[in-house]
């Protein structure tokens, strides 16, 4: 045999039965430390030619290794629902998220409330939305969430005006860092909406309230939107403007706090043929030159900071 033999380029394509854990774990775990995002075990097995599978068995036990070996590391190897990926353990999160200076992202109490709702009641309108909220949804939430791959349409419910029904995603769990919906932590226990914000530390904590100490509201952004009201009445009378009817419509929510989408050109009124349930269902309602509803609108002020994911 020559020299050259020495070194066998189709090492790759051997049976993977004649190799041993060790190397299966090797590629299992570069694989998921190269990929940009988490990795099935359907697709870690298509790592390994169809005529040459892995062993039966061999991809998960490579998994429990790998993540048994985590122990003492800075990362751990979870499962989230789009597949297994790595991620910067909480404890150390603060020194290694110094490594990006971006801008902190903002969002309003009013985004927080719009995606609770949805995770935790999902399939919901927007007219069921609005319900509960006792304010009109902003088309700038929605849409922002939707770019956001945050929740999507799953559906449309059989009344008439088939309003849409609105899901969160599997990017939506893996940014918590969850494998289910059933993960999160109950409705009853969230003591704050800011317990809520998507934008956690570090991709993948494995609970948003892991961020609620360092994702408080501002106290003073509180007290001047609960000020908001009063003072546009105030101006109003001033001004000789009549007071708001109590049947005017929905506040409308303010755009998000970044700023990233224009506010929309009208102010979404509700579907009035819709039933009960969706009654609040908004459409567009033509401008008019009545006075400017002085009804409660949430204050951008009210925003929640925290750090950019990294991804």
């Amino acid at each position: 045999m020559h020299d050259d033999d020495a070194f066998d380029t189709d090492t790759a394509t051997a049976p993977v039965a004649q190799a041993d854990q060790g190397l299966i774990n090797r590629i299992v775990e570069a694989a998921l430390l190269a990929s940009a995002q988490p990795m099935s075990l359907a697709q870690l097995a298509e790592l390994f030619p169809e005529d040459r599978p892995a062993p039966e068995g061999s991809l998960d036990l490579a998994l429990e290794q790998l993540a048994q070996a985590c122990a003492e590391r800075g990362v751990e190897l979870v499962e989230v629902a789009s597949g297994w990926r790595y991620q910067v353990k909480p404890d150390v999160h603060a020194w290694v998220s110094r490594m990006w200076t971006e801008r902190k992202t903002r969002y309003t109490r009013a985004t927080l409330e719009t995606l609770a709702l949805i995770a935790y009641r999902q399939p919901i309108t927007r007219g069921e939305i609005e319900q509960v909220r006792g304010v009109a949804v902003s088309s700038n939430i929605i849409q922002a969430l939707e770019e956001r791959e945050w929740i999507r349409v799953v559906g449309h419910r059989d009344v008439p005006g088939r309003p849409a029904l609105f899901g969160t995603t599997k990017a939506f769990l893996d940014y918590f860092g969850l494998k289910r919906l059933d993960e999160l932590p109950p409705l009853s226990e969230l003591k704050d909406i800011a317990e809520l914000d998507p934008q956690l530390p570090l991709p993948g904590a494995p609970l948003p309230a892991r961020a609620a100490a360092e994702c408080q509201p501002d106290a003073e952004a509180d007290a001047d939107a609960e000020a908001a009201p009063a003072d546009d009445a105030a101006s109003a009378d001033e001004d000789g403007e009549p007071p708001a009817s109590p049947d005017s419509p929905p506040a409308q929510d303010a755009p998000d706090a970044d700023g990233d989408l224009p506010p929309p050109a009208t102010q979404d009124a509700p579907d009035l043929d819709a039933p009960a349930a969706d009654a609040a269902e908004p459409t567009d309602a033509p401008q008019t030159d009545a006075p400017a509803s002085t009804t409660h609108q949430e204050d951008d002020a009210d925003t929640v900071s925290s750090e950019h994911k990294h991804e």
